[in-house]
């Protein structure tokens, strides 16, 4: 398993980590905002009326209405990425990454009304008379590229599993533990049941649970995020600044924090956007070709709005809390993952500006890196290693403070310990510690810091767990169109009782390889959906011609 984990690596760094990937994904945007003339601002208005039914026909086809597939869609795009993606993106890059993912998701409104709008204007009607929609359609029944069609298809499949399915429930579990201790196998069991009993009802039971859970979480969340807001409202100005400041510079060391290149924010900025809003992957598009829309170009209009209320409203909340509270830049104790564990050659302190420089250099991966992963046995006595100055000790890309060795949960380990490339080797030897945390943990640390006090990190198990539930039921949708696309109506029950039992397999198992084979899926649904979009570029501005020549005769008409 690890062998293979190793070759996804490997593969994905020749896609969506390559550094030409997050230039594509704001190209294209970028091409189509000014090709299109400012799309997200002139209709943005006009957006929001129609997502009303102020312009709806009667005879229009269509399984949704337009609120309801935005609901579907936004479930499936509001989840951990909001709480945790938002933190991971200021753990990594610092406040210089929160104006990446606003520039994402301005750039993501125009990517998404070019995509739904050609999804839903090829969507079909299948055997059990629900439409059917999403790039794999406009690929197959516009350009002929069936093969590519067929790799999109595949790809999202693969992610329904690896962005959707598995991640969510694994988030929730393990929240639901830490904060109120029940067990993971628990959680996944009910929670897979109740996955079960919604979507077997098809697109029309997902969309009227969605259309319901959506707003719920989404005022609940919001309200809790202004609460800290509000009580660290002497920060929040300096918080904006950071993120305009640092935007084209990178952010600066700040407390445990050892910085971020301009390279690094930017990067980890747009991808954790592209997470957030999935605006270029393709997604959301099938979930809106369900909608009922006699025009392609009215539902293209509605997905305007999901970047904007995801990423720019949510996600700007979720960073704002984290920023103004501070705590991004606090060590904290905690269990240390191996996957953050590192050991390097040499002493350094971070309190010494230094080694605060080398420590940046070595975690932006820039030229002038000069310090060594370390190699060689490490002695420890009562839990606490024997550096001998021969190396520190990094977590979550902070010098760990207040280091224990401890097994059977709770027992100093004495003895020796290898370390091979800067990785621990025993496996049975827990290392916890003081160091700065990321994802979920963090956006919790941020709510305890506001009016609700102690209180307020419930908010986050509570909204992560309708958020990410809500993600499953989406995707599970996408997943099933996908199928239907390549083996017909008969593959979807069994691709439904895959997924939720991968569902509840993943509450307690590790899903390191298919959150792995997901990044790669995610790319190969991306980079087919932006090369289709391109080669119908006339196309689609012709249609959105046509769209506002009818739209305006009716209007003199009434």
């Amino acid at each position: 398993m690890e062998t293979l984990n190793n070759i996804l690596l490997w593969i994905d760094g020749f896609l969506g980590s390559a550094a030409y990937f997050p230039f594509l994904l704001l190209g294209v945007g970028l091409f189509f905002t000014l090709y299109l003339g400012f799309p997200q601002v002139r209709y943005f208005r006009h957006a929001w009326r129609v997502l009303s039914g102020k312009f709806d026909k009667k005879d229009s086809q269509g399984d949704t209405s337009h609120f309801q597939a935005l609901s579907t869609a936004l479930s499936g795009t509001v989840g951990t990425g909001n709480i945790g993606g938002v933190a991971l993106a200021i753990f990594l890059g610092g406040p210089a990454a929160i104006f990446w993912m606003w520039m994402t998701a301005f750039m993501g409104m125009t990517t998404k009304f070019v995509e739904v709008t050609l999804s839903h204007k090829y969507r079909v009607k299948t055997e059990d008379g629900t439409m059917a929609g999403g790039p794999m359609y406009y690929m197959d029944r516009r350009l002929n590229m069936k093969w590519l069609a067929v790799i999109f298809a595949i790809a999202t499949i693969i992610s329904s599993f690896g962005t959707g399915n598995m991640p969510q429930i694994n988030n929730i579990a393990q929240s639901m533990e830490q904060t109120f201790e029940i067990d993971p196998v628990i959680t996944g069991a009910v929670l897979s049941i109740l996955l079960a009993m919604v979507i077997i009802g098809g697109i029309k039971r997902i969309a009227a649970v969605t259309s319901k859970i959506v707003p719920i979480m989404g005022i609940l969340y919001v309200l809790g995020s202004l609460s800290v807001i509000a009580f660290n409202i002497d920060n929040i100005g300096e918080s904006f600044v950071s993120i305009f400041r640092d935007a084209f510079t990178g952010s600066a060391a700040a407390g445990g924090f050892l910085g971020a290149s301009f390279a690094y924010a930017f990067n980890r900025g747009v991808n954790r956007g592209l997470f957030s809003n999935e605006a270029g992957q393709g997604s959301a598009p099938i979930a809106h070709a369900s909608a009922r829309a006699k025009d392609p170009v009215s539902e293209g209009l509605v997905s305007i709005l999901e970047p904007f209320l995801d990423t720019i409203l949510i996600c700007t909340l979720t960073g704002l809390v984290i920023l103004s509270s501070g705590v991004w830049t606090e060590k904290f104790e905690n269990n240390f993952a191996r996957s953050d564990l590192e050991f390097v050659a040499g002493h350094y302190d971070d309190t010494v500006e230094a080694d605060r420089k080398q420590l940046y250099a070595y975690l932006n991966q820039t030229d002038d890196n000069q310090i060594e992963r370390f190699n060689g046995v490490v002695q420890v006595e009562n839990g606490v290693a024997q550096t001998n100055n021969q190396f520190t000790i990094l977590h979550a890309r902070s010098v760990a403070e207040d280091v224990r060795f401890i097994v059977a949960g709770e027992d100093a380990y004495t003895g020796s310990v290898k370390v091979e490339n800067g990785n621990l080797i025993k496996d049975d030897i827990e290392v916890v510690g003081k160091s700065l945390v990321h994802s979920a943990a963090l956006t919790s640390l941020a709510f305890a810091n506001g009016y609700l006090g102690d209180f307020g990190q419930y908010i986050i198990p509570v909204t992560l767990l309708l958020f990410a539930f809500s993600t499953a039921i989406a995707w599970s949708y996408y997943g099933d169109r996908a199928v239907v696309y390549l083996f017909g109506q008969k593959g979807v029950m069994p691709y439904r009782i895959l997924y939720v039992a991968g569902f509840f397999w993943a509450s307690f198992a590790d899903t390191t390889l298919i959150w792995t084979a997901s990044a790669v899926a995610i790319v190969l649904m991306t980079l087919p959906n932006l090369i289709g979009m391109l080669l119908l570029h006339k196309e689609m501005k012709s249609t959105v011609k046509s769209y506002w020549q009818d739209f305006n005769k009716e209007q003199k008409r009434k």
